[in-house]
């Protein structure tokens, strides 16, 4: 069974949390603000985390950061209130695998639970694996990113972006497919989260490099090919 730990202050939806996630099969332990909470997760091991981002003595974005230097893989789930494009984006440069707004049905809860359990299962088993593609590599196992041999250093959901892009090159990328294969989410047309981290990650991965890798399709998306500075069409 997996072991999930829950960092939310108000009790009552902790409670709930908990009750439908023990229903499911799932192991749980609560803690009811960010500074406990981030002491069980370091010294214990858990399957998932589960944060609320306003918490009392540490909130869920500094605990994220605290949590991801020292366990690097373990998922994140972050429950907020604050749904703004920004926030998602602080939320995840933080090291969060997904968001949720509240209020949230458990069943998404759920699908989303058991979405990061299999991604990171399948992580396991990629260990030494590297994607190559016109002199970017991206190790799976070691999460160390280098084009031309140049390190580049990227936060996780850069990673994870770039890791689905390697994994489909030459091929248009719709934002709905993005949201859904990388941020494990519904794409919100009212939101511009994914095209703030295709710039992100457009300025470290070809910003310096005449070869660019990462081009818009407007109207369409994005495509991953290596496209020759002197000829974008």
């Amino acid at each position: 069974m997996n072991n999930i730990l829950i960092i939310e202050d108000e009790q009552r939806v902790a409670n709930l949390i908990k009750q439908g996630l023990e229903e499911q099969g799932f192991i749980t332990t609560v803690a009811n603000d960010g500074e406990t909470g981030k002491q069980l997760a370091i010294v214990n091991h858990y399957d998932i985390i589960i944060t609320d981002i306003i918490l009392p003595g540490m909130n869920g974005i500094d605990l994220c950061r605290e949590v991801r230097l020292q366990k690097p893989t373990v998922p994140i789930i972050m429950l907020t209130a604050l749904g703004t494009t920004d926030d998602k984006v602080e939320g995840f440069d933080a090291g969060a695998d997904d968001y949720l707004v509240k209020p949230f049905d458990l069943r998404e809860l759920h699908v989303r639970i058991r979405a990061l359990l299999k991604r990171n299962q399948n992580n396991n088993n990629l260990q030494g694996f590297i994607l190559k593609y016109a002199g970017l590599e991206l190790n799976l196992s070691t999460k160390i990113v280098k084009r031309d041999d140049k390190e580049i250093s990227l936060t996780p959901k850069e990673l994870k972006l770039l890791e689905y892009m390697m994994q489909n090159p030459e091929r248009v990328l719709s934002r709905t497919e993005i949201a859904e294969q990388v941020w494990d989410t519904t794409f919100d047309t009212g939101t511009n989260f994914i095209d703030v981290y295709i710039n992100y990650l457009r300025k470290k991965v070809d910003k310096d490099f005449e070869t660019k890798l990462i081009h818009t399709k407007p109207g369409l998306g994005f495509i991953f090919k290596k496209i020759p500075h002197e000829n974008k069409n």
